[in-house]
């Protein structure tokens, strides 16, 4: 059985259970069941399910680990995780994080006056809060208002041009005041895509000049003993642990250095994000080397480590983990409209009495073909059919005998791989894999929910919802929607050899789940070919199985046309006095048009009527 690789990328989170995707839990619900039972209800297009226990798993487990490694190598520093909102602002997202985050006193991190706006109305009562990016005198205006309001928050500097606001602003308002943290620039780079958000040349963080200029700053201003954290970041999905270790070990002698200048309230040490999960479901191409047992050991015994050194305090350990705690708990689900093969079949060959001789030969390759010679005729089928084309361009034959070539070849391809795909490990099959492949038409857009498979080409892991008891064998590229060729996952049978199975969308509906989707994806989406935010429902689970909750329907045309900053009124408006002004119709057939482009206006872009 293709598991699809969900034992690599899985987390244990589902299983197959008679050919299906379950929810790994007491009552297996199945995926499909649940997308059923939603598209009953007359929901159309792609859907994005939302499930609130892998929140509190990853939640759980981050906790569970350095719980674990502290009590290993007796950690005096406590540990604290804090969600950066960029990762995902959505309210079916951040308000299960904030409940299920409650009893950890889990924090939010904002980076923006809107974000920070967010976590003061949503972050649980004490826990902690820190703002990062750039920040002008508004921005700091706003944190000093939460710390005024009693949260816990920490206003992380960039540069010194923000301190001197922040000192500018603490002589002007209450008594209150935020923590102050300060963002180091560290030497130590990071690892993967993102590698460069780290090191000498990152865009944020303080040089050891600037952050001796700062301290200094602080004291000047009596504001020192505000100064509680230093914090660095060396990038979203760090693939290898050794460069965390050579950052720890800058950090910590940095920590240790900034104490001995007297900032004897710095007590915390803020790692930013970059825990990384596994992308790939294919053991060739794993996106991380380490576990998160073995991060959260190391952290501890790093900081521990340099601390007894260097006979400073052991400090506080912030991090700020998106991608860890979000991506598993989103699924989009989306029906596949079309195989473009199955245009191809015998019925649609229109063979002469005479047919030209390379036609003849295909005809014969196609009617004995056998396993032993799959391979070899699938050769000379692709060497005639290209012969033809060629034919064609030089008017030897017809439009006719291009099309039965063609069709002769789709067919001759489809049956070397059913003749082989019982074979297992067969390297024949392999190799006609990479000469057949199926293009799969599925109802969503990649850029609207999938936009780092565009930008970065970042893989996401792809499997059938269901007939997962059957062996899938075509070699598949999935095409999306939008006007665009940049909106296709190719197989690739070194990256990507996703095989699926051979099925007739008219008789029966084909799922494809998209998983790990919950971090970035919803958050960076765009509204190419208008194509907005597909469907969405939170899936929570009961002892008897499951209830669908919070169900939201994709944007109407009209709300995206608003979203655009279009007069919604006007284009209604012109619509009608231009259905108005028709000769072509009746009065009578006018206003079933108008009914129609009422209706349509006030559906979403995804396509209903295929599928």
């Amino acid at each position: 059985m293709n598991d699809f690789g969900l034992s690599i990328w899985g987390n244990s989170n589902f299983i197959i259970e008679n050919g299906k995707v379950c929810i790994n839990s007491a009552s297996k619900p199945a995926i499909i069941d649940i997308v059923k039972e939603i598209r009953d209800d007359g929901y159309r297009g792609p859907l994005l399910l939302r499930f609130p226990h892998l929140i509190q798993k990853q939640i759980e487990q981050i906790h569970a680990s350095f719980a674990k490694a502290k009590k290993e190598f007796a950690y005096e520093g406590k540990f604290n995780a804090v969600f950066p909102l960029k990762v995902n602002q959505y309210p079916g997202f951040v308000k299960n994080l904030t409940s299920l985050g409650k009893p950890y006193n889990y924090g939010l991190e904002a980076g923006s006056k809107a974000e920070l706006l967010l976590t003061m109305a949503y972050n649980n009562d004490g826990a902690p809060i820190t703002v990062n990016g750039f920040k002008d005198k508004e921005l700091i205006n706003i944190g000093f208002i939460a710390a005024e309001m009693g949260h816990n928050i920490t206003l992380t500097i960039e540069g010194l041009n923000e301190l001197e606001a922040i000192i500018a602003t603490a002589k002007e308002r209450f008594k209150p005041k935020p923590k102050i943290g300060l963002r180091i620039r560290l030497h130590s780079t990071g690892a993967g895509i993102w590698a460069k958000s780290g090191g000498i040349h990152s865009k944020f963080g303080l040089t050891s000049t600037e952050l001796i200029e700062a301290v200094n700053m602080l004291k000047k201003a009596n504001l020192l003993d505000h100064f509680t954290m230093i914090h660095f970041h060396l990038g979203s999905q760090i693939s290898e642990i050794h460069p965390l270790k050579k950052a720890l070990i800058e950090a910590g002698n940095i920590y240790a250095e900034l104490r001995k200048m007297g900032a004897t309230n710095l007590k915390a040490i803020n790692l930013g994000g970059g825990l990384a999960i596994e992308y790939s479901q294919f053991k060739e191409a794993s996106s991380r080397n380490y576990t998160l047992n073995e991060y959260a050991n190391d952290v501890v015994y790093m900081l521990k480590t340099i601390t007894e050194q260097k006979k400073e305090i052991q400090p506080d350990i912030f991090i700020e983990s998106g991608r860890f705690i979000s991506a598993s708990h989103a699924l989009l689900v989306a029906p596949v409209l079309e195989l473009f093969s199955q245009e191809y079949t015998e019925e649609k060959l229109n063979l002469k009495k005479n047919n030209p001789n390379l036609i003849t030969e295909l005809i014969d390759l196609y009617n004995s073909i056998k396993p032993s010679n799959a391979l070899e005729y699938l050769h000379d089928a692709i060497h005639h059919t290209e012969s033809v084309l060629t034919l064609f361009d030089l008017g030897y034959v017809d439009l006719q005998d291009r099309s039965n070539a063609e069709v002769l070849l789709r067919l001759i391809g489809k049956k070397a791989v059913v003749m082989l795909g019982n074979k297992s490990n067969s390297s024949d099959l392999e190799k006609i894999q990479k000469e057949v492949q199926e293009r799969y038409l599925v109802n969503f857009s990649i850029f609207q929910s999938l936009p780092d498979f565009w930008g970065l080409k970042q893989n996401f892991p792809i499997m059938p919802l269901d007939r997962l008891d059957e062996r899938p064998t075509l070699p598949a590229s999935i095409w999306d929607i939008t006007c665009d060729s940049d909106g296709e996952i190719s197989y690739n049978d070194e990256t990507n050899p996703l095989l699926l199975h051979d099925v007739d969308v008219e008789k029966e509906d084909y799922f494809l789940g998209f998983f790990l989707v919950g971090a970035y994806q919803e958050v960076l989406g765009m509204k190419h070919n208008l194509f907005t935010h597909p469907t969405e429902a939170t899936i929570e689970l009961t002892p008897q199985g499951y209830e669908i909750k919070d169900l939201l329907e994709s944007q109407s045309i009209l709300d995206i046309m608003e979203d655009m900053d279009y007069d919604v009124y006007e284009i209604q408006d012109t619509l009608n006095e231009r259905l108005e002004k028709s000769e072509l119709i009746n009065d009578t057939q006018k206003k079933q048009v108008l009914g129609e482009l009422y209706l349509f206006l006030n559906d979403n872009s995804y396509l209903k009527t295929i599928n």
